[in-house]
């Protein structure tokens, strides 16, 4: 006889609704940020890099991330709507965000940012940044699962999850879980090559190797992933 552990879940993605909405997705999403910041920060004081490079760069980091993950979100996925309700474009506290779209904006940001501030290559500046990048995945698809989206196909195999909340009671394969252990093993590997090895010496090598290997996981993941309407 097979055992199939199926885990119901209901969670309510606001942690307090009130004047200001709490969601454990923005938690997650400032999580995120808080400890890259640190990890940067770390990283700096390795190489004996000047702190006060970091304040600027975290400001263009975080506007890049938010703008180009929403608007990655109303160009590609929703712009029928949102040409006919502009004024929503930039209310994010309404959800939409496309992941694909936060990565245009972080590097165009950054791409600015190195125009101004030339102390460094933007390979430089990309290649640890990498490595937080990879941190912070792992944070947002939980904060995903939270949600209750970016759900997985319907599965009959021995595991998988009951998105009560959607009003659904069949079993799916919880995709952002995949996702983020995916990106548990990316941050880990990553981090392994900066503080363990001396391939950061190859500018540009850890930025490379984090795209193969995201890019790897996500087709994997796909074969396990439902369809999205809103692409995060």
């Amino acid at each position: 006889m097979i055992i199939k552990l199926y885990i119901s879940w209901n969670v309510d993605p606001a942690l307090y609704e009130g004047i200001i909405s709490l969601r454990y997705y923005s938690i997650f999403f400032a999580i995120s940020f808080l400890l890259g910041f640190y990890m940067v920060k770390k990283m700096y004081i390795n190489e004996s890099a000047p702190i006060q490079w970091m304040d600027k760069k975290l400001v263009y980091a975080v506007l890049g991330t938010i703008i180009g993950a929403r608007l990655g979100h109303v160009f590609f996925y929703e712009w029928d709507y949102y040409a006919e309700n502009l004024m929503e474009i930039p209310m994010v506290w309404k959800g939409g965000l496309a992941s694909h779209g936060a990565a245009i904006g972080i590097i165009t940001s950054l791409y600015l940012y190195q125009r101004k501030y030339t102390y460094k290559p933007l390979l430089w500046i990309l290649d640890r940044l990498a490595i937080t990048v990879a941190f912070a995945g792992i944070f947002i698809r939980i904060g995903n699962f939270f949600n209750s989206e970016i759900v997985g196909k319907e599965t009959d195999s021995i595991f998988g999850v009951v998105f009560s909340k959607l009003g659904e009671d069949f079993a799916r394969h919880p995709a952002q879980l995949y996702e983020a252990f995916s990106y548990i093993i990316i941050f880990f590997i990553v981090a392994h090559i900066y503080w363990k090895t001396d391939k950061l010496k190859k500018t540009g090598y850890l930025f490379g190797l984090f795209f193969v290997l995201l890019w790897s996981s996500r087709f994997i993941v796909e074969f396990f992933k439902q369809a999205q309407v809103d692409g995060r």
